[in-house]
This record gives structure tokens, sequence and C-alpha cells, in this order.
């Protein structure tokens, strides 16, 4: 396991931020602000095109962005 903020994770997969208005995003920012943990993102390394690929976990990424970019966010990386 490792853990990064969350700006340096969309940073490095130049995805764009989903708004608030989606709902698995809106779901994702109901369990955090119920105090409910979510589950660690998994992230694909792309060194071919240096970047990172988010294989699972992209909403939970945005929900946690629109909280505090600064977030620290579990990851495991394969």
């Amino acid at each position: 396991m490792s853990e990064f903020k969350a700006k340096d994770i969309f940073r490095a997969s130049e995805l764009p931020l989903l708004g608030v208005s989606n709902s698995h995003v809106q779901r994702d920012q109901e369990k955090i602000r119920s105090g409910c943990g979510v589950s660690p993102l998994l992230l694909l390394r792309d060194a071919a095109n240096g970047k990172v690929v988010i294989a699972d976990g992209y909403h939970r990424l945005c929900a946690v962005y629109s909280f505090d970019e600064d977030a620290v966010i579990p990851c495991k990386i394969v």
C-alpha cells in the first residue's frame, strides 16, 4: 500500500475531474460524510506513456478531491 495526495494522482493520471453532479461521486461523498471509509484506489503505472492509470476508484478519487485536494488517499499499485 502507498499513499498519495488526491491532486498528485489527478496530475499523474491526466484525467478530468468529475463534477459533484455525477451520481457515483455523490454516492461516495455521502459515504465520506457519514464517516464510512472508502476503499483504496487501484493504480497501474503506465511507464511507456509516463502516467498513472486508475484501474479502480476514479469516482472515489473525485469525491475525495471535492472535499480536499490535499487529502492523502491510500492506493495499491500493481
